[in-house]
C-alpha cells in the first residue's frame, strides 16, 4: 500500500488538523417530522403476529425519536415480515433465507440490532459529544 493517508482522527490527536484541508463535508442528513403520537397498526397488518409486533416497537421508536411519518411504512413492512416468519414457525416450516435477510436488514435500518444500535441516532436530538477531548483547539503540541 503505497503512501496511506492518516487517517483524520489521528491527526486531530496529534494536533496536525488542518481545517483547510478537511474533505467537503457530506450532505447533511434530511430531517424528516417526528411522529406526533404513537399511530395504531395499518388495516393491512397481515395477521396478529404482526399487529402485536407493531405495538412492540411503535411506543419504543417513538420514545426513542426515531419514528418518523416517512418510516411508518418501512415499519409496517417489519412488522408484516414478523408476522409472517411466525406463522411459518407455528406452521412447523423454516422461513426463506431471504425472508430472514429482509426482516434483518429491516431491524438494523430501526436499530434492533445489537450492532445497528450504535449506528442509528435519534431524530431531534442534539449531539452528546460534540467535541474531541483528545484535540487541543487547533494548536500544535509545544
Amino acid at each position: 500500500m503505497p503512501n496511506p493517508r492518516k487517517p483524520s482522527a489521528l491527526k486531530v490527536i496529534a494536533g496536525t488538523d488542518r481545517k483547510d484541508r478537511e474533505p467537503a463535508a457530506s450532505v447533511p442528513a434530511v430531517d424528516l417530522p417526528l411522529v406526533g403520537d404513537v399511530p395504531t397498526a395499518p388495516d393491512w397488518m397481515p395477521n396478529a403476529h404482526a399487529i402485536k409486533e407493531w405495538n412492540r416497537l411503535a411506543p419504543i421508536l417513538h420514545a426513542n425519536k426515531l419514528l418518523t411519518e416517512a418510516s411508518l411504512s418501512t415499519l409496517g413492512m417489519l412488522c408484516a415480515l414478523h408476522g409472517n416468519i411466525c406463522q411459518l414457525h407455528a406452521a412447523g416450516l423454516p422461513p426463506t433465507g431471504h425472508m430472514m435477510a429482509q426482516y434483518r436488514n429491516l431491524a438494523n435500518d430501526f436499530g434492533l440490532t445489537p450492532v445497528a444500535q450504535g449506528k442509528v441516532r435519534p431524530n431531534g436530538g442534539k449531539e452528546e459529544n460534540s467535541g474531541n477531548k483528545f484535540a487541543r483547539n487547533g494548536r500544535r503540541p509545544a
